[in-house]
């Protein structure tokens, strides 16, 4: 073969090549899952402010905190004040519907408890505060529903 054609033959060789390259995709290319529906984002769901504790849940927190109690043993942020297991002050420090302010200080709540009221929703957690057990959004820490006064005798 002489050189002229092989010039021609890779100038043909190139222009059937770049033909591909300029080629359409098959119709669904590039395209996840293309033809099926895809189900839609799942959003946390809504808790709605003071409906997520039943009396069940209450009860065996109630139950759980008062015989924590009559063993002599109290949560660790109030086994220090040696104050019989009381909050500090009277009033306080939260309110249903609001975050909780930065200066408080909370504790995350015994696996036990967790085990006996269930997992909280997604998006959501459980604390404690002083004596009391709140459902709080994550993020924005606000209350979202509570069980007070868990060391009542």
């Amino acid at each position: 073969m002489t050189s002229k054609s092989m010039k021609s033959l890779t100038l043909v060789a190139l222009l059937a090549s770049a033909g591909l390259v300029f080629a359409a995709p098959p119709e669904g290319a590039g395209q996840a899952g293309a033809g099926k529906s895809r189900p839609a984002a799942q959003a946390k769901p809504e808790v709605p402010i003071g409906a997520y504790f039943q009396d069940r849940q209450r009860q065996a927190v109630l139950q759980y905190y008062g015989s924590q109690q009559a063993k002599g043993r109290c949560p660790p942020g109030l086994a220090k004040k040696n104050n019989g297991c009381m909050p500090p002050g009277q009033a306080k420090k939260w309110s249903m519907g609001q975050p909780l302010p930065g200066s408080l200080t909370y504790y995350p709540v015994p696996r036990g408890v967790v085990a006996q009221i269930g997992l909280p929703p997604a998006g959501y957690k459980y604390v404690r505060v002083a004596n009391d057990l709140l459902l709080v959004a994550i993020g924005t820490m606000m209350v979202v529903d509570a069980i007070e006064d868990l060391m009542r005798p």
